[in-house]
C-alpha cells in the first residue's frame, strides 16, 4: 500500500430506470445526506473509503441517468467491479425492467451484481412485494436488498455487504489465477524433466 491510502480500489456502477432513487442512495451513502430533488444528467460519481476486515477499500461509485437516451453509455461498464440495479418498490414497471438491465450487464461486463429495491419506507404505497423480488433474484442468481434512502434504512448495510461481495470475488479470482500459474509452472517443470530424461537415455544408447 506504499504511496496509497487504500488496499483495494473498486469501481461500482448504479443503474436502473429514472426516478428510482439512484442519486439519493449515492448521496446518502457517500455524504450522509438526502435530497429528493436530484436529476442526474449523464454520469456522476462519488468516492468513499471503508474498512473491510482490516483492509481499506476505496469505492468509486458511479451514478448513471436512467433515461433511455443515456442507455448507450456502455463505456462506463468498462473496468467495473460491481453493478447495483435499482428499482422503486412503489413502481412495478421499474421492477419489470430489472431484467433488461441484467441483460445489458451480461452484454457489457462480468461483474458482481446486486438488485436493490429503493423507497421502501411507506407500506401503503409498496407495489413490489419482498417475496416476489427475492424469488426473482434467486431465479437469476442475484441477491436482493430493500432500502430507503429517505429514511436511511439499510443503505449502509447494503453498500457494505456489496463491498464484501466484490472483495471476496476479487480474492477468489486472484486465488484462481495463482493456482493456474502454479499448474503452468508444474507443467513446465515436468516437461523439462522429461527432456532431461530423454537426453540421458539418448546418451546411454550411443
Amino acid at each position: 500500500m506504499a504511496g496509497k491510502d487504500y488496499h483495494h480500489l473498486f469501481k461500482l456502477l448504479i443503474i436502473g430506470d429514472s426516478d428510482v432513487g439512484k442519486s439519493s442512495l449515492l448521496l446518502r451513502f457517500a455524504d450522509s445526506s438526502f435530497s429528493s430533488y436530484i436529476t442526474t444528467i449523464g454520469v456522476d460519481f462519488k468516492i468513499r473509503t471503508v474498512d473491510i476486515q482490516g483492509e481499506r477499500v476505496k469505492l468509486q461509485i458511479w451514478d448513471t441517468a436512467g433515461q433511455e437516451r443515456f442507455r448507450t453509455i456502455t463505456s462506463y461498464y468498462r473496468n467495473t467491479h460491481g453493478v447495483i440495479i435499482v428499482y422503486d418498490v412503489t413502481n412495478p414497471e421499474s421492477f419489470v425492467n430489472v431484467k433488461r438491465w441484467l441483460n445489458e450487464i451480461s452484454e457489457n461486463c462480468d461483474s458482481v451484481c446486486k438488485i436493490l429495491g429503493n423507497k421502501n419506507d411507506d407500506p401503503t404505497r409498496k407495489k413490489v412485494e419482498t417475496q416476489d423480488a427475492v424469488r426473482f433474484g434467486e431465479s437469476v442468481g442475484v441477491r436482493v436488498f430493500e432500502t430507503s434512502a429517505k429514511e436511511n434504512t439499510n443503505v449502509e448495510e447494503m453498500f457494505m455487504a456489496f463491498t464484501h461481495m466484490v472483495l471476496r470475488a476479487k480474492k477468489q479470482s486472484q486465488d484462481r489465477a495463482e493456482r493456474e500459474r502454479e499448474r503452468e509452472k508444474d507443467t513446465v517443470n515436468i516437461n523439462a524433466q522429461r527432456d532431461r530424461d530423454r537426453r540421458k537415455r539418448g546418451k546411454k544408447c550411443c
